[in-house]
């Protein structure tokens, strides 16, 4: 890590709504304790906050399927080198139901995507695009848009990119958990 982690638990002396966001995390890690992802963010504890539950969202409230949305995170990874990203969200994925060969194609970078089902194909060609190029092209962003059969599965797969994205360059940035330059590997 660039700079030293947060402490893991309130700094004495800290004010009740720092002791709250501070809870806020917990609850949302438990039974784990916070991670290094949060200890890197609770140098600002109103960020921490505001992350906290932004991706508490995206995780918990979204009607995007699983493993769509974890194959979508474990390739932003891929694209932006974020191996801690990799191997929290490879191993979420293979819970979802996604299969290791699909995991193992991402890694190979090859962008076919023979063996993924036509919604796989679309969400990993808009993840690319909004990834890459950060403007998704109205072919791709109407197919996928068709393929997921909502206007408010569409928007959460762009708020789960463009999250992940913030997510992978702040881990890489920082490198939280000294995983630059690590290898990725299918779990």
């Amino acid at each position: 890590m660039r700079i030293p982690y947060a402490p893991s638990e309130p700094p004495s002396g800290s004010g009740p709504q720092v002791q709250e966001i501070y809870t806020r995390i917990a609850a949302r890690r438990s039974p784990r304790p916070l991670i290094p992802l949060d200890l890197a963010l609770l140098h600002n504890p109103a960020i921490a906050d505001g992350y906290n539950a932004l991706l508490g969202a995206i995780r918990t409230k979204s009607s995007l399927d699983g493993g769509l949305m974890e194959l979508s995170i474990c390739y932003i990874a891929v694209l932006t080198n974020a191996v801690y990203e990799w191997k929290a969200h490879s191993a979420l994925a293979v819970k979802a139901g996604v299969s290791r060969e699909k995991l193992e194609r991402l890694l190979k970078r090859e962008g076919q995507w023979d063996g993924y089902s036509e919604l796989e194909r679309a969400v990993l060609e808009y993840t690319e695009e909004s990834t890459v190029k950060v403007a998704v092209s109205d072919e791709v962003f109407e197919r996928t848009r068709r393929l997921l059969g909502s206007d408010q599965k569409i928007m959460e797969l762009q708020v789960t990119v463009g999250a992940y994205n913030m997510v992978s360059r702040f881990l890489v940035g920082l490198d939280v958990t000294e995983s630059n330059g690590g290898e990725m590997v299918v779990p």
